[in-house]
């Protein structure tokens, strides 16, 4: 069976500090035809599951705990049996979002989530906040990135939980390791290749992003 990725685009708000802003963020569904795993539960969880369809639901994995990512995970697990993944370090921006409920399980680097054929690679990648992770599937040729790399950059650093020159270094020690080739699926926006994004490191250092 082939295994194959699927694109999801929902709208919501992103709230932090205080604020409050409209954003569209990428929904990722891999797997195969009997099951699959969606990573970043974010807005609406009836138009995810009804993109899933009548697969087994394995795992919603969160790429990171801002609530724009999670919003809908709770109802997407409750509807799903699915089982909702997260890094420790992000309970806390997890907690401001759904304090009455934790996730199921922890997410922890170097591990491999398994579903519909894909082989999911943890790679902790901190900086826009503490339990940031990225996922790589290199038989896919693919890293979902959530918010730490974007097409033209690192992703924003200006709020709490975040710090920048971490996330230079998610970027630089664990993302631009992996094969050039390798397509970057992001969290909002684009895709790019981590071919295109290595050459503007230094330039991302530079502008203080």
């Amino acid at each position: 069976m082939t295994t194959r990725i699927e694109h999801l685009v929902t709208s919501g708000q992103f709230s932090l500090d205080g604020g409050t802003w409209d954003v569209d963020n990428n929904v990722w569904i891999v797997g195969d035809d009997h099951e699959a795993i969606v990573i970043d539960a974010a807005h609406d969880a009836d138009a995810i599951a009804e993109a899933v369809g009548d697969r087994r639901l394995t795992a919603i994995v969160c790429t990171h705990a801002h609530n724009d990512h999670i919003d809908a995970a709770p109802a997407l697990a409750e509807r799903t049996g699915a089982t909702i993944w997260l890094h420790r370090d992000d309970l806390p921006l997890w907690k401001q979002t759904h304090p009455d409920r934790e996730p199921d399980a922890w997410l922890v680097d170097g591990q491999t989530i398994e579903a519909g054929g894909a082989d999911l690679r943890v790679l902790h990648t901190p900086g826009h906040a503490p339990g940031a992770v990225c996922l790589h599937d290199p038989g896919l040729g693919t890293v979902f990135t959530g918010d730490t790399l974007f097409q033209g950059g690192p992703g924003a650093t200006g709020r709490s939980f975040s710090h920048f020159p971490t996330i230079i270094d998610s970027i630089r020690d664990r993302l631009l390791a992996l094969p050039p080739e390798t397509t970057v699926r992001t969290g909002h926006g684009e895709s790019t290749t981590i071919g295109a994004e290595a050459p503007h490191l230094e330039e991302w250092i530079a502008r203080g992003h």
